[in-house]
């Protein structure tokens, strides 16, 4: 009796691609988690209010996520290598021209808004996991992108504790330029991203010629796409809020400032094991009803952390739970557009998803700013967090997760 034993790996350069992604969004992701923690310095220096650092955050998200599609129609043509060299040295740009040309004013939204902005659109997750993720078939797929996005969380523990420790010995300015270098060995890494040789015969993504417009107006025709989309929108509002604004809401609430760090280091820990889990949840289980959960256990950790009294055990507990559930979302979201529409095209279509998730990030970054600066409290931003969690809850339950019926004869790679 013979017994198929599927490869994790098809081929070399499945392996090198994805160390080599691992690498990069562990560098661009980690980054910027640590933009809050320089928000004292932002404040002091460059006299950056709350609302103003919040709307840099917001610009960043939009541009991100605009490029996040722009970048991945470029990858999908001409190869993601080229793409996030390109986008790593206009990152790198931006955070020394922030730390080094006095960026006050439209400056500041320049740099951190628009050019880091930029940078992140090519070279973080949403281009990165699907050129990782075009290596695999559709059985170890998500476990692949659950990987990167572990990678991902490596980078959002590490840099908030690196940067804490840094602050003893370096003038902020001086960190930024720490960053610049380790982003420039990114960029010359990315060179070797590879494309795999196993698309040009893969029956799936060839055996219709489909063009890269029709492939973008058939999914945003198909209503489980959008539903996807909106749900991504919760996502990016809920991360980018607690990233951007939990460091002084922590302080804000009488607990010391180390808190805020200790929160954002945990929950890039606990998202390495968060993503893993789904990455190897969603390859065995239906993936929008992971998500849905997903969701539900957002708007119950964020209640938690309301309405339990102020201790830094409280704290710490929230960025467990949050990180838990911090990033997992990647690897089941954009295993349902590759399951639904095929790889083809899988860079532009996750892009597309992911430009929604950055007007939630947007959303969630302004208006934290926004209200704490009119009525002296974060409240109301977590109040519409937690209504918008179990909104995505909802939006999950009628996607529906089968190939296209242009698919179903084809033969999985």
């Amino acid at each position: 009796m013979n017994i198929k034993v599927n490869k994790f790996f098809e081929s070399k350069a499945a392996i090198v691609t994805l160390i080599i992604g691992c690498f990069i969004v562990s560098v661009s992701m980690g980054i910027r988690q640590t933009y809050g923690l320089f928000f004292q310095f932002f404040e002091n220096d460059l006299n950056i209010s709350n609302t103003y650092f919040g709307l840099a955050i917001g610009i960043q998200a939009i541009v991100w996520g605009i490029f996040a599609t722009i970048f991945g129609m470029a990858a999908d043509k001409y190869g993601a290598n080229k793409v996030t060299v390109i986008a790593l040295l206009i990152y790198s740009f931006g955070i020394y021209s922030l730390g080094n040309l006095n960026s006050t004013g439209y400056l500041f939204q320049i740099n951190l808004g628009i050019l880091v902005g930029v940078g992140l659109g090519g070279a973080a997750a949403p281009i990165i996991v699907p050129t990782v993720a075009k290596h695999f078939p559709n059985y170890n797929r998500a476990k692949a992108a659950g990987l990167v996005t572990a990678f991902a969380s490596v980078g959002m523990f590490l840099y908030p504790i690196f940067s804490s420790t840094l602050f003893n010995y370096y003038l902020w300015q001086d960190i930024f330029n720490i960053f610049v270098v380790i982003l420039l060995i990114a960029a010359l890494l990315s060179v070797m991203l590879k494309e795999p040789k196993i698309n040009k015969n893969n029956k799936i993504d060839n055996k219709v010629d489909q063009s890269l417009s029709h492939a973008f107006i058939e999914a945003i025709s198909y209503k489980s796409y959008l539903f996807l989309m909106a749900g991504f929108f919760v996502c990016g509002f809920q991360i980018t809020l607690v990233a951007t604004h939990v460091p002084k809401y922590v302080i804000e609430r009488g607990l010391d400032g180390w808190t805020g760090a200790a929160i954002l280091s945990l929950i890039g820990l606990f998202n390495i094991f968060g993503t893993l889990s789904m990455g190897y949840l969603a390859d065995k289980y239906s993936k929008k009803l992971l998500l849905s959960a997903l969701y539900f256990l957002r708007g119950i950790t964020i209640i938690l952390f309301l309405v339990l009294p102020a201790s830094n055990f409280v704290a710490i507990g929230f960025g467990i739970c949050f990180g838990f559930l911090w990033l997992a979302t990647i690897p089941a979201t954009f295993g349902i557009v590759a399951q639904v529409f095929g790889t083809k095209y899988l860079a532009m279509l996750s892009g597309i998803v992911f430009l929604s998730h950055q007007f939630g990030s947007f959303s969630g970054a302004y208006l934290g700013g926004y209200f704490f600066d009119n009525f002296g409290s974060y409240d109301y931003a977590w109040y519409l967090s937690i209504a918008l969690s179990f909104f995505a809850t909802l939006m999950h339950l009628p996607i529906n997760e089968s190939p296209l019926k242009r698919f179903e004869t084809a033969k999985e790679f």
